[in-house]
C-alpha cells in the first residue's frame, strides 16, 4: 500500500547514493570490519535513508554516484521518482550538476541528504522545510563539521572549491553561502556514520525508533557485535 504524503507544493527531496556493493565505499570501516559486513552495512544504511523519502511529502530525486547506476536507482522507490545520475568530479561539483538538472524554475525548494545518517526524521525534516520558507539556505550540521544535510531555495554558489570531506566543511560551506548574499538557517547537529567506533552509540541511538529499516539495522548492529554494552 502507498503511504506515502502528496503534497506538490513541498520541497523535493534529493537522495545522493551510492549502489552498495562489496569493496565500494566507506573505506575505513571495511578496514577493520571487512569487505561482506561493510556492504551488509551500507545495504541498511541506504534502506534508512529510501525509508525517509517514502514518507517524503513531496517529490522525491534518486541520485545514484554512477550513470550506470540509473536503472538500479529506478528501482528502489515503488513510487513515482526522478532519477538524476552525478556526473564525474568532487562531491562540490556534483551537487551543482545534480542541482541544475533539479531545478525546474527558480526559486524551488531542494533539500538533499546522504545514505548515511539514519538518525534523520520526520521532525528534523520539518525543520529544514519550514527554514526554507524563511532563509535561502539550510545546513544540517554533522557533529565531525560536515554536514548531514544540505537545503536551498536557490542555486548554489560554486561548491567545488570547498574542503569536502573535512572537518572545516560546514563552516566553510555556510560563509560560502554568506558571502554569496545568501541567508542561512543552521539546524541542530547529528552524526553520519564513517567509523567503526560510532556504531555501538548507533545502536544505542536507534533503541526506540519504531521505523522498520532502523529496526533491520538495529538488528543487524546487535547480531554483529556492535550492540551498545550496558
Amino acid at each position: 500500500m502507498n503511504t506515502k504524503p502528496d503534497d506538490s507544493s513541498a520541497p523535493t527531496l534529493v537522495v545522493f547514493c551510492r549502489r552498495p556493493a562489496p569493496g565500494n565505499g566507506k573505506q575505513r570501516i571495511a578496514r577493520i570490519i571487512g569487505v561482506d559486513p561493510t556492504f551488509d552495512l551500507a545495504t541498511h544504511l541506504l534502506a534508512t535513508a529510501l525509508e525517509d523519502a517514502r514518507t517524503w511529502p513531496g517529490p522525491v530525486i534518486i541520485s545514484p554516484a554512477a550513470a550506470a547506476d540509473r536503472r538500479w536507482a529506478e528501482t528502489l522507490l515503488s513510487t513515482g521518482h526522478r532519477v538524476c545520475p552525478q556526473p564525474d568530479g568532487n562531491l562540490g561539483e556534483r551537487i551543482n550538476a545534480v542541482d541544475r538538472d533539479a531545478r525546474a524554475q527558480p526559486g524551488e525548494h531542494l533539500i538533499y541528504i546522504g545514505s548515511d545518517a539514519p538518525l534523520l526524521d520526520d521532525a528534523y525534516f520539518a525543520q529544514a522545510r519550514a527554514a526554507l520558507t524563511t532563509h535561502d539556505i539550510v545546513l544540517g550540521t554533522a557533529e565531525d563539521g560536515g554536514v548531514v544535510l544540505m537545503g536551498a531555495r536557490v542555486a548554489w554558489p560554486e561548491l567545488a572549491p570547498l574542503p569536502w570531506s573535512s572537518a572545516d566543511l560546514g563552516a566553510a560551506l555556510e560563509l560560502l553561502c554568506r558571502q554569496s548574499g545568501l541567508t542561512v538557517k543552521r539546524l541542530p547537529s547529528r552524526y553520519d556514520i564513517d567509523f567503526v567506533e560510532q556504531l555501538p552509540r548507533l545502536h544505542a541511538d536507534l533503541c526506540d525508533d519504531r521505523r522498520p529499516a532502523r529496526r533491520a539495522l538495529r538488528e543487524w548492529l546487535a547480531a554483529t557485535g556492535y550492540a551498545a554494552s550496558g
